[in-house]
């Protein structure tokens, strides 16, 4: 058990950098288009390369296939799931610290029974008290950023995040149901290849190009600097290879539902990450009482939800 919450927080680190990178970007001017767009296209790259290195050419080609023949289906859930989601949260940069922004994006714990709910599945009621309680962090965090900016900052950098945290797992969902073929208005897709979670992540960065290319159409921001490339190029590393790789992995190892719950609650560090990041190399400073009684509802509840979904 030690050393798959070892490999799950050390995940979680690696997925902090995210927030703290993104901030760092729209401190030093970085445009919010850029820093989500630029994110994804490094993704392809590294997937794609990801993917011929582990699975071979013939994986590819089944990427291929599989989207040109359901292309319709992945620009749909890829632009939901990836690109409503993540520009949402580089928006959301703008206004607020990345920890507070990583601590209101927790919602997506509260966002995922409704969102099954609508797709009509059942969702078990049990832990419904410590999604309270993780709304209750969340909002505390919120009102300690209000009391230190305004209300326009929060909502700013609140309600965007409140949006991607339903986005993102629609737009899984909508893969788990072409999956399964259990929804009669959404396409069956069946192939070995979906069962490599890497692709699955490729075909959804696929469809979530023509978004990021209206995006930057519609936005038309400045050139991105050098260093945005970089950092961009960071995130995608970081966390989108090397965090992903690493959350995987300490699922697959795991034996029992418990130890499941386990590595999956670990991903609430995120915000402790997020934070101590932002403090050494933002120069953040640290959160008053109401931001760390925030926290430390938000981590409690999470760990304690994902114990009481498996007993």
């Amino acid at each position: 058990m030690t050393r798959l919450i070892a490999i799950g927080s050390l995940a979680a680190l690696f997925f902090s950098s995210t927030f703290v990178l993104n901030r760092a970007m729209s401190l030093q001017g970085g445009h919010w288009v850029w820093t989500s767009s630029l994110r994804f296209g490094f993704m392809l790259v590294f997937l794609v390369l990801l993917l011929l290195v582990t699975q071979g050419k013939k994986a590819l080609i089944e990427v291929k296939n599989i989207f040109l023949k359901h292309w319709l289906f992945w620009i749909l859930s890829g632009s939901i799931g990836f690109g409503v989601f993540y520009s949402l949260i580089t928006f959301s940069s703008q206004y607020a610290a990345g920890w507070v922004v990583a601590t209101t994006w927790q919602t997506t714990i509260l966002a995922t029974p409704i969102v099954l709910i609508f797709f009509g599945r059942k969702v078990p009621t049990k832990g419904l008290i410590f999604t309270g309680i993780i709304f209750v962090g969340i909002i505390l965090v919120n009102i300690e950023h209000a009391a230190l900016t305004s209300l326009r900052e929060v909502l700013f950098s609140a309600l965007p995040v409140l949006i991607a945290a339903f986005a993102y797992p629609i737009g899984n969902q909508l893969v788990w149901e072409a999956r399964t073929g259990h929804s009669s208005r959404i396409p069956k897709i069946e192939n070995p290849i979906l069962d490599n979670g890497f692709a699955r992540v490729l075909l959804l960065t696929l469809g979530s190009i023509p978004f990021w290319i209206a995006l930057i159409l519609f936005t038309s921001p400045p050139a991105p600097t050098s260093g945005q490339l970089l950092s961009t190029a960071l995130v995608a590393l970081l966390s989108g290879v090397i965090a992903t790789t690493l959350f995987l992995y300490a699922r697959h190892l795991c034996h029992q539902p418990y130890e499941i719950a386990a590595v999956d609650a670990t991903q609430s560090m995120e915000v402790v990450f997020s934070l101590i990041g932002e403090i050494i190399f933002l120069s953040g400073t640290i959160p008053g009482p109401l931001g760390i009684a925030g926290v430390a509802l938000t981590i409690v509840g999470l760990i304690a939800y994902m114990r009481v979904q498996v007993n």
